[in-house]
């Protein structure tokens, strides 16, 4: 899974490490994550998409969803 997080840190002037302290994670969570080696669970999703001030949508993207219909 891809992420836009480390772009919208940007936008905020926003460290690692100041975004893990908002959100209640370690800074390393927030690194593997951006780095595509960790999925979060949806509760660690939502509350770094709410401190970004965006949505879970923006800014994970879901390039290897299979359809499982």
């Amino acid at each position: 899974m891809k992420t836009k997080i480390k772009e919208f840190r940007a936008r905020y002037d926003l460290t690692q490490k100041q975004l893990a302290i908002l959100v209640g994670i370690r800074r390393e969570t927030i690194h593997f994550i951006e780095k595509g080696k960790f999925n979060p669970s949806v509760k660690i999703a939502y509350r770094i998409a709410q401190n970004l001030n965006t949505t879970i949508e923006e800014l994970f993207i879901f390039d290897d969803i299979d359809d499982e219909d």
